[in-house]
């Protein structure tokens, strides 16, 4: 009897422990699929890229540096093969040396020998009046004595006129050789000029797209053309990227941004670096915008959560990080 009964004391007590254990089991299992799950908010980083490109076509002639070479503020990056804006150049050139003769005649006037026959014709005019002024004298006397007829007074009188009219006009011929071209016409010759230094000015800017420069201090991240390739204008060539200049890009549904204002500091890894952990500082919040009709799915007042873009710095520079690696945010 003894024996029976602590057979059953101890049945008594593992079906007590099994029944205690199922119970932690469940309650256990019932705590970890009750509790929501932890929000996992995924996150890329990005940094200042400038694209390089032409104003003018041409072919690639050669670069300076590969993909993935530091560059400097500066650095030449790509020399252009551009033979129509060397022509163009030598017109221009032509164009200003035609411009600046015309400019150098108008200032100078008319030539010495121009001048000299000018001045001789005057003279001529000069001394042909004078003939004249004294016949017309000499007739006019014999006319008022009686002698002479009224019909040779007025031819004399006529002669004298013409005369007179043809000395004014070579002495005026003789100024205008003398005093050179008008100020109008100088400055027209003046105007050329500065047309042709400006298409010259022009076609200068152009030869300096020839040769490509980085406007900041990066890493040739991507190249495009091949050498011997034509490229048009405002044809991207290759990108330049600032390492120093990086941030992290997340989107993040409007419930969960609780704690994500411009301003705040937020806890994050970067799986590609050993789960580092790193600090970052919210500074752009803006909603991405949607095609479709924001409105309530269910009557129970339920809503269609809006994502927002949000981009967060580091508060210290991260060595080893990339654009497009992957950066973890836990809520």
């Amino acid at each position: 009897m003894d024996t029976n009964k602590k057979f059953k004391t101890s049945n008594m007590m593992l079906a007590f422990i099994a029944l205690i254990a199922a119970v932690l089991i469940v309650a256990l299992a019932g705590f970890f699929l009750l509790s929501p799950p932890e929000e996992i908010i995924m996150g890329q980083a990005e940094a200042t890229t400038v694209r390089i490109s032409g104003k003018v076509p041409g072919r690639i002639a050669d670069y300076r540096f590969k993909e993935g070479d530091q560059v400097k503020k500066g650095d030449t990056l790509v020399f252009l093969d551009t033979p129509e804006i060397t022509a163009k150049m030598r017109q221009a050139e032509a164009a200003r040396a035609a411009a600046e003769a015309q400019h150098t005649k108008a200032l100078n006037g008319a030539r010495s020998q121009e001048i000299a026959g000018a001045y001789e014709m005057w003279q001529k005019a000069k001394a042909a009046l004078a003939i004249a002024e004294k016949s017309y004298t000499r007739v006019k006397n014999l006319y008022e004595k009686g002698v002479m007829s009224a019909q040779k007074k007025d031819e004399a009188e006529a002669n004298y006129n013409a005369m007179l009219a043809t000395e004014k006009a070579a002495r005026s011929q003789y100024e205008m050789a003398k005093e050179g071209a008008r100020k109008e016409d100088k400055a027209a010759a003046a105007a050329l000029v500065e047309r042709a230094d400006g298409a010259i000015a022009e076609v200068e800017s152009y030869i300096e797209e020839s040769a490509l420069v980085s406007p900041i201090d990066g890493e040739v991240s991507e190249r495009f053309p091949e050498i011997g390739e034509l490229v048009g204008t405002g044809a991207p060539i290759m990108n330049i990227t600032d390492l120093r200049d990086m941030w992290v890009t997340f989107s993040v549904r409007e419930d969960l941004l609780k704690d994500l204002k411009i301003g705040n500091e937020v806890q994050a890894f970067i799986p590609a670096l050993d789960n580092q952990p790193v600090t970052l500082q919210v500074y752009y919040l803006k909603d991405m915008g949607t095609y479709a009709a924001w409105k309530a799915t269910k009557t129970t007042g339920q809503f269609d959560a809006k994502t927002f873009e949000v981009r967060a710095r580091p508060m210290q520079p991260i060595k080893d990080l990339r654009p497009g690696m992957s950066v973890i945010l836990k809520r």
